[in-house]
Parts: structure tokens; C-alpha cells; sequence
């Protein structure tokens, strides 16, 4: 049973009776023991199950808790709990009250985002640039997260007063966002909980008990949604000296006010260590003590075993620490899944990964460019897509952007010309075209009588140029054929597209569809082009070696998410669960390469921390842009508690590539290792 497995703290704050309830749960302490300890103390006390509301950061988390509940209490119980991230837990209960939700990647909304912004032209002024597209849409994603009173421009000139003149169009661009996505039904991550507590203003939902994981990282938002619930009992879990999440939103001042904000509420403190030896225990503690204290705690180390001081390793140049590196591996004794690289900025990774590579030693990435946001994997999930909702704009544009002289405004074109073909279909649109619309392109006026614009577009609007491609009598009666700027590599991808999808028609099964897709004529076409420009050179040529690699990289991506429909027979559900798990999902094997970031509720018998110059880490570009030493001080406590064994600690004194010379961290010097 759960709950037989508990130390006295940790069945101390389990079994509590008091309604609100703050568990200190320092690094290693066993805050998921407990949290499940929690839950099976309030079912065996009569809770229904119904009436649990578990919170975590990731969906990985809460699936490892249910999976506990499951093996005591079987899986009747455990289906019952309601548990997710905010985001996850949002979208379930508001599918479940009737909305009728289209939810789209933060990659996605961020490319409709620019798409509208690129359309304005920011007024020209000496000194300040206005911010480009990408950067507005993150900046209005934390604007969300940190539940800001008042609009969105009056939010940036405080924070910016320079902006101030670019606040009307930063306005506008919003609401022409915000009322696209109205109109198609499109619903971001961010979206979900202003819905959800929207929700919660007109219609209560109460819980018996609600438990919070990682309660430190959590951001206003999330902060407003938790207390817009009702519920008898809450059961917050987390660490103040694990709060590394600022840049996203999460405050701090959360965690530290909850004695304030709560009434009657009680502290425990979780303070056994049963991860790391003493040595590493007492390395981090040196530097974290450094922040000010916001709860008394102190860690107990409670393992005998061993205790391996932690190294620090010192090099003349940068590209020298990456090549030690990847040889002391080499001869390690620990197995290569068990050691873990991190490191505070993710351009780092490239020369570790090169010289492991090199060195012969497989690894993988975590917390850099997200499988489901590569090429080949979106293709598959937009077509897909299509298959559900067949009048999805931003799947149709992303899937036939790809088109040989297509791009994203022709898409845009051709998907709602389907669209009036199809009567609000873009599948009907290609296979059952209303034959009364002869010219779905509205024409558009002459602009250049010299250059005779005008006669240009009447030709190049004619159908008659694809007769020679061998398309079949159906397609090529259908006027989508007329878009102007449409040639002939295009029109087949075009054609090739209908084709696809015509044999999608009666598939409802993810992994079958997924088969046709990669077998298709389409995907070859888009494939071929994808992999030749991966291994395009400067100079235009192309690098056979390095087009086989991104053909095998691509035909390993596609059988992993090949892999992933296994599980699934419903194609709503399939597509659902890819985009709500895109960022949790782990690959590959051997030595896991790491931001700080990604590292969080990990642990590593043998980690490496490395690039630790001042400016690095800490990092003063982000500490001058508003981080803070504490942040970067907690960061650089995470790191170190990741060790369960081995520690070490690295930087270079040059990097002969930027000409530029370093000097130890701060941290380095407050853990007693230097200066």
C-alpha cells in the first residue's frame, strides 16, 4: 500500500486533517511518494475518486501517480481521478461541459500570429525598432500567464515606455488574432485556462480534495484558475529553491505567500534526501544558501553508501572541454543511459553531441527543438487533421505550403477557394467541386499597363497548361486549377494531394492512415524536397552524405510516431493526445544532452554541469533582460541535485572561435571548488 512505504514526514503530511496544507518537499525528499500517499489516504477514508483533482506540471507526472493509485486500488479508481497539467485537466473538463474545442500548438498560433503581423508596417522611427512578430506573440503569451490587469499595450509600455508608439498596431494585431482564431474555433494552450475560468465564473465545479505538484512553478494564471475551483481541502507540494520558471510566467511570490493568502494553513517540511550522497548534498546547499530563505529547511542526507567528491574540471579552451568530455565518458563504468550533460543554454549542445558522436556514443537531446514541431512529423498530423475537420485552415496551409512555388499566402488562397468549392469543406472542395463556380480567385485589378499585368494573370489563370501532367478527368475539370500563380510542380503536389486524400476517405484508423500517407506519391514529393534542403550547402550544392543522414533521420522520426498510434484506434484522440503530449515525449537512448530546464524531476547516477563561465552561467543576458542571481542560483541548485553519485563540474578559460576569454562562475567560488 501506498501509504506503508512512508517515512514519518512524509506519512505525517499524507495523512493531515487539516484542510490547507503547504509540503516543503526539498530535491530528492520524495514528494511523489507522498502526494500518492495523499490520495490513497483520502480513498481509503471514503473519497470517491470523482472528487480528486490532481495538478502537475507535466502529463508524464500525473500519469506515474495514477499509475500507483492503479496498483493498489485497480484501475476502475484510478480512471476516475481527474489529473493532468492545468492545461490538460482545462481541456477535459471543458470538452466535458459541451465546448467545442479546435486546439491548436503554441507553433502553429505563433505562425498565424506573424501572418497577420507581417501585414502592417511598423512606423519608422530613429532608436527603437518595434518588436517582430515572434517575440510579440511570446511577450503576449507571458502577458497571459502573469493574469496582467489592464490591455495588452498598456502592460508592454510598462514595461518598455520606448514601445510606446508601437502599442496601437501591437492592439491591432491582437484583435485581428484573437478574432481569427474566433472564427475558425482555434483554441491556444494559454486560451484553455481563460476559458476554463470563464467557465468557473457562470457554472462552480467542487472537489473533494485538490493536490498540486511543483507548486512553486506555477504562474498567476494558474494561480487565479486554482482558486476559481471549489474545494474542502487543498494539498500544495513544491520547493521555493526549485523555482526556475520566471521567464514563463511562474512567480515565486506564489509559493512564498501562501501563508498569507490562505487561512489556517499548515507547513511540512520533507527534508530526507534519498537521491544524492552528502558530498553533492552539501555542494548545492553551500550555493543556494546564498538566496534568502523563504521557509526554514534543511537536508538530511540519508544515504551511506558511497560519497564521490565532486570534480571540477578546468580547460584552456572551450572545444577542449567538450572533447575530454565525451572520452571520460568513453571509459566510464556508468551506463550511458544513466549520465545526463547540462547545461544552461541550448547552443551549447552542439559541440558536446558532435564530440559524442564522434567518439562513437549515442545521445540524445532534451529541451531543444520539439519532435512534433519537425517538418515530416507536422505534414503527417496536419493531413490527419484533415480527416476530422476537413475545413481546418492552418492544417490545409501548412500541409501545401510545401508546394513548389506555393508558399504560405497562395495556401491561404488555395484553402479558401476549396472551401467555397467544397461548401465549407476543403476535402469536398478537391473531390466534389461546385461545378457553377468557374473562378474561385476573385480578379484583381491592373496595376502596371505597361508591363501588362492584367494579361499576365488571364493566362496564367488558364487550365489548359496541365495537360500535359496526366491528371485524371475529374481533377482536372476542377477550377481550383485556376489560381493564378499555380505552375505545373505546383498543380501536382496539388493533384497529388487529392489523390491522398481521396484514398484517406474511409481510413479511421491512425496507424493505417499514417501507412498510406508515408507511402504516398505527396509525401515523396515533399520528402525528397526536405531532405535535399537539409543538405543544401552555401554554395548551392548538395551534400550526399548529409542527404542519406536526413533521409534516415526522417524515416526514424515518422516510425516513431508511427509507434505512437499503436495505442490508439480513434483518430480525434490519436491527434488530441499528439498535441497535448508534443513536449513530454523521450527518445532514443544513451547519454541524455540537457537544458537545466529540461532536467527538472530527473536523475542521473553520473551528471556533468558544464560550461560554467561568468556571463554563461549565470547568464547576464538574461539576468540584464529581467532574470535575477536568485533565479540563476536556483537553477544552478537544480543542476547540481540531479547527481545521484558523480558530479562534475566544468568550464573553459577561452573560446578561440569568438576570440573571447572567461573567468570561473560565481557559483563555482560559493561552492568552495574556486577562487
Amino acid at each position: 500500500m501506498p501509504l506503508s512505504n512512508l517515512n514519518q514526514e512524509q506519512k505525517q503530511s499524507a495523512t493531515t486533517t487539516n484542510k490547507t496544507n503547504l509540503i516543503i518537499a526539498s530535491a530528492g525528499t520524495g514528494k511523489t511518494s507522498t502526494l500518492v500517499g495523499r490520495i490513497a489516504h483520502m480513498l481509503s477514508n471514503g473519497t470517491k475518486p470523482e472528487h480528486i483533482l490532481l495538478l502537475t506540471f507535466t502529463n508524464k507526472a500525473s500519469q506515474e501517480m495514477i499509475n500507483r493509485v492503479k496498483n493498489s486500488y485497480g484501475d476502475d479508481v484510478a480512471k476516475q481521478i481527474i489529473a493532468g497539467t492545468f492545461h490538460s485537466v482545462s481541456y477535459r473538463l471543458l470538452k466535458a461541459a459541451g465546448y467545442n474545442l479546435i486546439l491548436k500548438t503554441p507553433r502553429e498560433l505563433k505562425n498565424l500570429f506573424r501572418s497577420i503581423y507581417d501585414k502592417r508596417k511598423p512606423p519608422v522611427t530613429a532608436g527603437v525598432s518595434a518588436y517582430d512578430g515572434g517575440y510579440l506573440f511570446d511577450i503576449y503569451s507571458l502577458y497571459l500567464n502573469t493574469a496582467a490587469q489592464g490591455g495588452f499595450g498598456d502592460w508592454v509600455e510598462a514595461k518598455n515606455k520606448e514601445h510606446k508608439m508601437y502599442c496601437d498596431m501591437y492592439e491591432d494585431v491582437l484583435n485581428e488574432f484573437n478574432q481569427t482564431k474566433k472564427n475558425y474555433g482555434y483554441i491556444g494552450f494559454d486560451d484553455l485556462l481563460v476559458y476554463m475560468i470563464k467557465h468557473l465564473q457562470k457554472t462552480a465545479i467542487k472537489f473533494d480534495e485538490i493536490l498540486v505538484d511543483e507548486y512553486q512553478d506555477t504562474n498567476p494564471l494558474q494561480a487565479k484558475l486554482l482558486d476559481m475551483f471549489a474545494f474542502e481541502r487543498l494539498f500544495c507540494v513544491g520547493d521555493f529553491d526549485q523555482s526556475i520558471y520566471a521567464f514563463n510566467g511562474s512567480d515565486i511570490g506564489i509559493i512564498s505567500s501562501f501563508t498569507a493568502r490562505y487561512k489556517d494553513v499548515r507547513v511540512y517540511h520533507l527534508d530526507k534526501n534519498y537521491r544524492s550522497t552528502a558530498s553533492i548534498l552539501s555542494l548545492a546547499t553551500k550555493v543556494i544558501s546564498h538566496n534568502d530563505r523563504v521557509y526554514d529547511k534543511k537536508l538530511e542526507v540519508t544515504r551511506t553508501d558511497t560519497d564521490i567528491k565532486p570534480k571540477l574540471l578546468v580547460f584552456d579552451e572551450l572545444y577542449n572541454q567538450y572533447e575530454y568530455i565525451a572520452k571520460n565518458i568513453s571509459s566510464s563504468q556508468t551506463h550511458h543511459d544513466n549520465i545526463a550533460i547540462i547545461y544552461r543554454n541550448n547552443s551549447t549542445a552542439d559541440g558536446i553531441e558532435a564530440n559524442l558522436r564522434e567518439a562513437g556514443i549515442n545521445s540524445k537531446r532534451k529541451g531543444g527543438r520539439s519532435f512534433f514541431d519537425s517538418k515530416e512529423i507536422k505534414m503527417i498530423l496536419d493531413i490527419l487533421v484533415l480527416q476530422v475537420k476537413p475545413n481546418d485552415m492552418m492544417a490545409t496551409i501548412e500541409t501545401l505550403q510545401h508546394g513548389e512555388g506555393i508558399g504560405q499566402a497562395t495556401a491561404k488562397e488555395i484553402f479558401e477557394a476549396l472551401v467555397l468549392l467544397g461548401d465549407g469543406s476543403v476535402i469536398n472542395g478537391l473531390q466534389h467541386p461546385n461545378k457553377d463556380i468557374k473562378n474561385p480567385f476573385p480578379q484583381k485589378k491592373q496595376t502596371n499597363q505597361q508591363l501588362g499585368l492584367f494579361d499576365e494573370f488571364i493566362e496564367l489563370g488558364s487550365i489548359g497548361k496541365f495537360k500535359s501532367l496526366g491528371f485524371d478527368e475529374k481533377f482536372f475539370s476542377n477550377s481550383i486549377l485556376k489560381h493564378p500563380k499555380l505552375q505545373p510542380n505546383g498543380a501536382k503536389f496539388l493533384y497529388e494531394f487529392y489523390r491522398l486524400v481521396s484514398d484517406l476517405n474511409r481510413i479511421r484508423n491512425p496507424t493505417t492512415a499514417i501507412s498510406h500517407i508515408i507511402k504516398s506519391e505527396f509525401f515523396k514529393i515533399f520528402k525528397d524536397k526536405l531532405c535535399e534542403t537539409r543538405a543544401k550547402q552555401k554554395d548551392g550544392t548538395i551534400d550526399e552524405s548529409l542527404q542519406k543522414t536526413a533521409i534516415f533521420k526522417l524515416k526514424r522520426k515518422v516510425d516513431i510516431l508511427k509507434q505512437l498510434s499503436y495505442h490508439h484506434n480513434d483518430m480525434f484522440r490519436f491527434i488530441n493526445s499528439m498535441v497535448l503530449g508534443a513536449s513530454e515525449l523521450d527518445r532514443g537512448s544513451g547519454v541524455s544532452l540537457m537544458s537545466i530546464h529540461a532536467s527538472k524531476g530527473l536523475e542521473f547516477d553520473e551528471v556533468y554541469i558544464i560550461d560554467l563561465m561568468d556571463g554563461r552561467f549565470p547568464n547576464k543576458t538574461l539576468i540584464s533582460k529581467g532574470g535575477s542571481i536568485e533565479e540563476e542560483r536556483r537553477l544552478f541548485y537544480v543542476a547540481v541535485t540531479r547527481a545521484k553519485d558523480i558530479l562534475y563540474l566544468s568550464y573553459a578559460k577561452y573560446d578561440r572561435i569568438k576570440k573571447q576569454d572567461f573567468v570561473f562562475s560565481r557559483f563555482l567560488k560559493e561552492a568552495g571548488m574556486c577562487g
